[in-house]
């Protein structure tokens, strides 16, 4: 059984308070399936380029085992490109550049090999593109996680609450939870958009960490103090990415191995900030993975005694 990625391949022009990029490879779906490659050999993407995009970048995706049969090509056309300017907190920044490119009429075509999809990480795209693809599925998936953001919410809201009725794993950061929910505390924010269709949420909070949201359960996963952070960009998809690269390793969905999962997530997306772009992420060991978890627990382990 396969784990399916959809989203952007994309190229990125990137400037942060530590330096800048010319165009280098970027993407909601580079991201994600290279992260969720660490934990699972069978991983599958589906996206749109031009045929701008090198065939050496292409080949990155093949050195990890990522299955590119659902990569469309588009001849004489250009691929996604977004370029920003990061403000000195990393948090914020300005978008310079969008060009949708080849994305403006992406229609996603899943290829039969993919039809043995037993986990899909839909990736931050239009809302009605995400439902497409849940459609042309002939066998639902054991498990659908779906990330989105503040700007569908704005101008296709109705297409969104459509398709997050769909989904399993809903992951949202902390403004958007509450544009969502029009509630302020991310707790009444979680227990609202719970009622909306996802079994669980997943509240991401940057230099904060992430919250997990399931019924009455709550977790909270820390995020790790780095001394270098140069380019966020990417980090919340190489979150999802490992995420549920993890789960599909596990084979088994309950709130335990979800909180797993997120610290998992976490040590990936910690690695990504590290560098521009995938530079970081796309040559790591596993023993850098498993030391950089056993941070994580390092980082929230504590023993009360009476």
């Amino acid at each position: 059984m396969s784990l399916v990625v959809i989203g952007t391949v994309a190229f990125d022009a990137i400037e942060t308070p530590f330096g800048k990029t010319d165009k280098i490879v970027g993407g909601a779906a580079t991201y994600a399936s290279i992260a969720a490659s660490y934990f699972y050999n069978k991983t599958k993407i589906v996206a749109v380029i031009g045929d701008d995009f090198h065939q050496e970048d292409i080949e990155t995706f093949k050195s990890k085992n990522i299955d590119v049969e659902g990569l469309q090509i588009k001849k004489g056309e250009k691929s996604f490109f977004w370029s920003g300017k990061y403000h000195n907190d990393m948090n914020s920044r300005d978008t310079l550049v969008t060009e949708l490119n080849v994305l403006a009429d992406f229609d996603p075509i899943i290829p039969e090999t993919y039809q043995d999809c037993e986990y899909l990480m839909l990736g931050n795209l239009t809302p009605q593109v995400q439902k497409t693809v849940i459609e042309r599925l002939k066998k639902r998936p054991k498990l659908i996680v779906l990330d989105t953001m503040n700007f569908w919410m704005d101008i296709a809201l109705t297409d969104l609450l459509e398709t997050i009725k769909l989904v399993d794993v809903l992951t949202i950061n902390d403004s958007e939870a509450r544009q969502l929910s029009g509630e302020y505390s991310l707790v009444k924010a979680a227990q609202k958009i719970l009622t909306m269709g996802p079994k669980y949420l997943i509240i991401k909070k940057g230099e904060h960490g992430a919250l997990l949201f399931h019924g009455n359960q709550i977790f909270s996963a820390p995020a790790l103090p780095l001394a270098d952070v140069f380019d966020p960009t990417g980090a919340g998809d190489t979150f999802a990415g490992g995420f549920i690269g993890y789960l599909a390793q596990v084979g088994t969905i309950n709130f335990n191995n979800m909180k797993n999962a997120i610290i998992f997530g976490s040590a990936l997306a910690s690695f990504c900030v590290e560098k521009f772009g995938i530079e970081r992420i796309k040559n790591l060991t596993q023993e850098e993975i498993s030391n950089r978890v056993q941070q994580f627990v390092n980082l929230s382990h504590f023993e009360i005694k009476g």
